[in-house]
């Protein structure tokens, strides 16, 4: 588990494009309502993007977890690397690195 900000993450894919410093520094509060946030790495360079779960009333088409395959092929360049973290409800044992 990763400490950003408030917030415990767990990295469900693409652990091994995942750069804890590099994603601490871009981390705002802006994202802490997110329940999902993907990464992706565009011309040397990292976005990150929020999404929500399905069932969450906040979710809408282009921030619906169930949408993500789409938004990549459409909002991501061909073959950029990319993880995605998950919000955690649970607060024990993050790792700050």
């Amino acid at each position: 588990m990763y400490k950003l900000l408030d917030n415990n993450y767990i990295i469900i894919k693409g652990e091994e494009n995942f750069d804890y410093k590099e994603v601490n520094t871009l981390f705002t509060d802006y994202f802490q309502d997110y329940d999902y946030i993907l990464g992706d790495y565009s011309y040397g360079k990292i976005r990150l993007k929020g999404f929500y779960d399905s069932s969450n009333k906040k979710a809408k088409k282009l921030n619906d977890i169930k949408y993500l395959e789409r938004y990549i092929k459409e909002y991501c360049s061909i073959g950029a690397k990319t993880f995605l973290l998950k919000k955690e409800k649970n607060l024990k044992n993050s790792k700050n690195m």
